[in-house]
């Protein structure tokens, strides 16, 4: 059965109801959203933040934005299960260093993830190598910033589809200028085709 998706836009809370599902989600991040979620049946693993977890039904667990956690059933079997996600708390602002500027830089990509960040001048920028910047993104923001930029690409296409967009303006409006390459990475983060999605939505 396919997955329920609906989304309160007035409070910016998405809902959604994974019945009888066998997908796992390799590692990604919630950048902006505390992750609530409750079993219903069945049973999936979760590791997240260097820890692995069982949880069988009438289990719950909670997931901190910017903790990179992956999901899988357990045995290849379905599971039911809801999720709730919900925005999290504002970060206070810091003085500018190596931590707060990934910080901003996280919130640069998200606000337009459709854009071309090149690492090289933003890590000039700040007087550090690109490999630096690149691990101390991960550190803060669990992912790579490149990982992070698909993610978020990604999420704002689950937005346009769920408006009405097509699947090609949602591939052209989130940067992705090849349709397989839009298609392979909505389907890896999903685990759904960006048209299955927008069917799901549409319910």
């Amino acid at each position: 059965m396919r997955n329920q998706v609906m989304y309160d836009r007035e409070n910016n809370i998405e809902y959604i109801y994974y019945m009888n599902a066998v997908q796992s989600y390799p590692m990604h991040t919630h950048a902006e959203h505390i992750t609530l979620c409750y079993v219903v049946e069945g049973a999936v693993r979760i590791v997240f933040d260097g820890q692995e977890g069982l949880y069988h039904a009438g289990g719950c667990f909670c997931i901190m934005p910017d903790i990179s956690h992956a999901l899988e059933p357990v045995n290849d079997t379905g599971y039911s299960m809801i999720s709730v996600c919900i925005p999290a708390d504002k970060v206070p602002d810091e003085p500018e260093n190596e931590i707060s500027y990934s910080k901003r830089l996280k919130q640069i990509i998200l606000n337009a993830p459709e854009n071309v960040f090149l690492i090289e001048d933003m890590a000039k920028s700040i007087g550090i190598s690109p490999y630096h910047m690149i691990r101390q993104f991960k550190a803060v923001c669990g992912l790579t910033p490149h990982q992070f930029q698909i993610q978020c690409r990604v999420r704002k296409a689950q937005f346009l589809l769920e408006e009405g967009k097509s699947v090609t303006e949602a591939a052209y409006a989130t940067g992705f200028c090849d349709q397989s390459h839009f298609d392979r990475c909505f389907r890896k983060i999903v685990r759904l085709t960006p048209s299955e999605y927008k069917q799901a939505a549409a319910k």
